[in-house]
């Protein structure tokens, strides 16, 4: 097919400088057609000489002129540009001038690549695509040069938003490791804590809680002793649930009698195998009830042990 450029590119239109007769309708409207592209066109012949661009690409071309660009206009050898190229974008243009004669030779079909062409008014880039019109006489390749810069800038900023929420992800994942080593550090303390409250009760109040006790009080001075201990026992019976502080609050005879009661024996049995009296035991019971908290009678003090263990 030979396009009629009268109009468009000045001087001799293509088909009256080569000697062929004028072009006929479908010519022209073939023409019109490649005009209204956006794409950047050329058509090259057999030798990579450029035989017909269309609009977008001479506008391209003279927007470009003076700016170290070689004139790639109808008549220059495409191909020749391509290999003189030299700067930033020459290993491109060889990549490019490879692959159009990859298509001139029928290598190939068609040949894809998209690189940059940035400018001084910003970065732009371009998706190129050379292909082999129908037919082997006389043959043709159709080189076009798309403009994608907004999508090249929208894939930028993908990775740039991937990147972010990468670092926001590594930065969480950080924060939630440090959240836990401090709560695991708090519960450390906070164990440590009650330990030291239990024991400090244990072996600092209630032996002389026991002594006054056993003393020779008056009635009202009794009942004080009493509302102390009571006191202590309340304020330590939350830590009583704690199988891990039990230990500390049980006497050792209570730890014994508990133990047995967990293994199912019964009182008189206990009092037996430790050898004190079957009150003793009943004693014991009635403190390791309190101890538990054990208030409801209907909770059964051997399954309450059980399940603590």
């Amino acid at each position: 097919m030979v396009i009629d450029t009268q109009g468009l590119g000045g001087g001799l239109p293509l088909w009256e400088d080569m000697g062929m007769a004028k072009p006929k309708l479908t010519d022209t409207l073939a023409t019109t057609v490649l005009n209204s592209l956006s794409a950047h066109i050329a058509i090259l012949d057999a030798d990579g000489v450029i035989l017909e661009t269309n609009t977008a690409w001479r506008r391209f071309a003279e927007e470009n002129r003076g700016r170290g660009d070689t004139d790639n206009a109808v008549g220059v050898n495409y191909l020749s540009i391509c290999d003189m190229a030299s700067g930033p974008g020459s290993r491109d243009a060889l990549v490019v001038a490879e692959g159009i004669r990859q298509v001139l030779r029928g290598e190939v079909d068609e040949f894809l690549h998209d690189y940059p062409c940035h400018s001084p008014s910003g970065k732009h880039w371009y998706y190129m695509r050379a292909v082999r019109t129908a037919g082997e006489n006389p043959l043709r390749v159709v080189v076009s040069h798309e403009d994608i810069t907004a999508l090249k800038l929208t894939e930028e900023a993908l990775r740039r938003s991937r990147r972010e929420l990468d670092e926001q992800a590594q930065s969480l994942e950080e924060s939630n490791i440090a959240l836990k080593v401090l709560l695991d550090q708090r519960d450390k303390d906070r164990e440590a804590l009650e330990r030291k409250v239990l024991a400090n009760v244990k072996g600092l109040v209630m032996p002389y809680v026991e002594k006054l006790k056993g003393a020779p009080l008056k009635p009202h001075e009794r009942t004080l002793v009493e509302i102390v201990e009571a006191h202590l026992k309340d304020i330590i019976s939350p830590l009583l649930q704690r199988v891990a502080n039990a230990d500390i609050i049980l006497t050792p005879q209570e730890m014994q009698v508990a133990a047995l009661i967990k293994d199912g024996r019964s009182s008189k049995e206990i009092a037996q195998v430790l050898h004190i009296a079957e009150a003793t035991v009943n004693f014991h019971r009635k403190n390791l009830r309190i101890k538990f908290g054990l208030k409801n009678r209907r909770v059964n003090l051997r399954s309450h042990l059980l399940s603590m263990s």
